[in-house]
């Protein structure tokens, strides 16, 4: 087991296995459920995320869930679109989503080093939590981003289970899910870059000069985007916006606090908050004489 995790290779070769028997355990599952759509879908969501967590404990590694949260809504609406075929606002969502998908699971290849390496967030929640840690990581690591997931791909099965043809609004809205996958694919380059270059404590140019966040922004108006896109369509389904609220909360109360707190104990911090905004790439002016002292 220790040569395949000290292998990059052998440990991708070892993530697509659980993923593939992750989707065939879901599509499985899926097809015995004599529930509706939405439902049969969930429950296939929660017992691949199970599978996914049960290879992470033999693994001893939470990181093996970390392609779940690009790679499951691939998965989801190429079903949809299979099952239910295509109108004009899924067809909008179809290419929205696909793209997301692709470029965050590439950028998480590109990043992947092997799984002896573990996102430092789960190794804290490790040694605060102790004992406590296996329910953390399945409940906190694992259920609660796959029912964020969930709940933002929601919109999509209205949009694949209904007629829906054109119009501006949720044109408007893919245009902005487009705008936000760019965002997000801009960020991530730059801070290769910076982290392949280390230029300074902070990384300070680009669309990182004016936010401490910008690939977190993206994420968030992703979602926005496709519930912006269905309700256009069907403006009495408002009510699937949560997806998109509990997702933008996610960020701000959990996302941005933890990676701003392990930042923190930078030197120059501060300032750099105080320079910096934490999501809109916007100019934030200060008091630079009260930067100096502080």
């Amino acid at each position: 087991m220790e040569k395949i995790k000290n292998s990059r290779p052998k440990s991708f070769l070892m993530i697509a296995l659980v993923y593939l028997v992750a989707i065939c355990g879901g599509i499985i599952i899926y097809d015995m459920l004599p529930f509706n759509f939405a439902v049969n879908l969930l429950i296939a969501d929660i017992v691949a995320t199970l599978i996914t967590f049960l290879y992470s404990v033999v693994l001893e590694n939470a990181s093996v869930y970390d392609p779940y949260w690009s790679v499951a809504p691939i998965v989801i609406v190429c079903y949809e679109a299979f099952t239910c075929g295509f109108n004009f606002v899924s067809t909008l969502i179809f290419i929205a989503i696909m793209l997301w998908g692709i470029r965050l699971t590439l950028n998480w290849a590109y990043t992947f080093k092997n799984l002896t390496h573990q996102d430092w967030r789960y190794t804290m929640l490790n040694e605060k939590t102790g004992r406590m840690y296996p329910l953390i990581n399945l409940l906190g690591i694992h259920m609660f981003p796959t029912i964020v997931v969930y709940l933002c791909m929601l919109p999509t099965i209205f949009a694949f289970t209904s007629e829906l043809s054109f119009n501006y609004g949720s044109l408007f809205f893919f245009l902005v899910s487009i705008c936000a996958i760019i965002l997000q694919g801009v960020s991530d380059f730059q801070m290769h870059k910076y982290r392949k270059n280390k230029n300074g404590t902070f990384i300070r140019n680009g669309l990182w000069r004016y936010s401490r966040h910008p690939n977190y922004l993206g994420e968030i108006v992703m979602w926005w985007g496709v519930f912006g896109m269905v309700v256009c369509a069907l403006p009495n389904m408002w009510y699937l916006f949560a997806g998109a609220f509990i997702n933008t909360l996610m960020f701000l109360i959990v996302s941005i606090p933890m990676q701003d707190k392990r930042q923190s104990k930078k030197e120059g911090f501060e300032i750099y908050k105080k320079e910096t905004r934490a999501l809109f790439p916007i100019k934030k002016f200060v008091n630079n004489a009260n930067s100096q002292k502080n």
